[in-house]
């Protein structure tokens, strides 16, 4: 057994690179082989998002506080809640984050193939985050 306590790591700021706007990262967690399943608790500041990315064995999101949007690549932009379970397939296409107005945090959890657990791709540009193309 392993037990990570509350507040013995420090919260991280979401890389530019990866995310626009405001993150928090927080709790990260990382299972010991032969498991393979890792995550975080994630807050996004209203506006702020993710970048394109894919996952090669596929993502579950626990929204906890605030309100979200998310996306997969061809679909409509979908709302999400404090209580919502998201699920993305491997390899699909996506990006998630808070509303315009209202932030969300979410607890990720993925599983790593050959030691990788993302793909990050290009950002979320403004007008795809508005509903435009």
């Amino acid at each position: 057994m392993k037990i990570i306590k509350t507040g013995t790591a420090p919260s991280v700021k979401g890389p530019v690179d990866y995310f626009t706007g405001t993150v928090r990262i927080d709790a990260p967690f990382q299972t010991e082989a032969p498991a393979r399943t890792g995550g975080a608790t994630v807050t996004f500041e209203p506006g702020a998002r993710t970048a394109w990315h894919t996952h090669p064995l596929g993502q579950t999101l626990l929204v906890v506080p605030g309100l979200g949007r998310v996306q997969r690549e061809g679909g409509p932009i979908e709302e999400i809640r404090a209580g919502d379970i998201v699920w993305f397939a491997p390899g699909e296409k996506h990006w998630h984050g808070a509303s315009a107005d209202v932030a969300m945090s979410h607890i990720a959890i993925a599983e790593a193939l050959d030691g990788k657990v993302v793909d990050w791709l290009e950002h979320v540009t403004d007008a795809e985050y508005l509903g435009g193309k």
